[in-house]
Order: C-alpha cells, then sequence, then structure tokens
C-alpha cells in the first residue's frame, strides 16, 4: 500500500522562497478583476443613492477595494463632492469613505 502524504513530502525539497512564492501565487489567484459600469446600471445607482439620502435609509454597498469586492451596510452621512467619496456611516457607527469610482453596486435594505 502507498502511502502519499501530498504537499507534505514535496515541501521538504523546496526552499523557503519557492514556497513563498507558490503561497502569493495562490493568493493572486483569489483576486477578482473590477467590473465596468454601463450607463444604465449608472443612473439606477444614482437614483437610489438619492432616494437613500432624502429618506435617510440603509444602503448596501458593493465596492471595489484591495483587489476583492467589499459590502458595507450603513447610512449615507454626506456626499464629499470636492473628494469624490461617499461617506457611509455603519451600524457599529464606523465611518466608511468609499471613492464613488470603486462602488459597483447600491442597494436599498
Amino acid at each position: 500500500m502507498i502511502r502519499d502524504r501530498g504537499r507534505i513530502k514535496w515541501t521538504s525539497m523546496m526552499l523557503p522562497e519557492h514556497v513563498k512564492m507558490l503561497r502569493d501565487w495562490v493568493k493572486e489567484d483569489e483576486y477578482e478583476q473590477k467590473k465596468e459600469m454601463d450607463e444604465q446600471q449608472l443612473e439606477l445607482m444614482n437614483e437610489t443613492l438619492a432616494e437613500a439620502i432624502e429618506f435617510d435609509q440603509f444602503v448596501t454597498i458593493t465596492h471595489y477595494r484591495n483587489r476583492i469586492y467589499e459590502i458595507v451596510i450603513g447610512k449615507i452621512h454626506y456626499w464629499d463632492e470636492f473628494g469624490q467619496k461617499l461617506h457611509v456611516v455603519d451600524r457599529f457607527e464606523e465611518i466608511h469613505r468609499i471613492p464613488i469610482t470603486n462602488i459597483i453596486d447600491i442597494r436599498l435594505t
């Protein structure tokens, strides 16, 4: 009977630099590409954003940060026109400053 130990048997023959490079390579495979938005999606997001600001409603914002997509749920505090950032306060009272170019989706919660 062959007792195969999988990846463990190969690590003793590899240099630590090679192991690190392989781990980095696996991590890079998990990165996601940023999606491009069309005009119709941007207009729908603009309407949802205006409604959420006007009626002080909770929103779910999906945005692209550090090569992955993140979700923030909270109320929109204000829109920074100069910095082109949306200031969102979540339910834990943390402030998130999200660049408008990184927002992929906005939905009312």
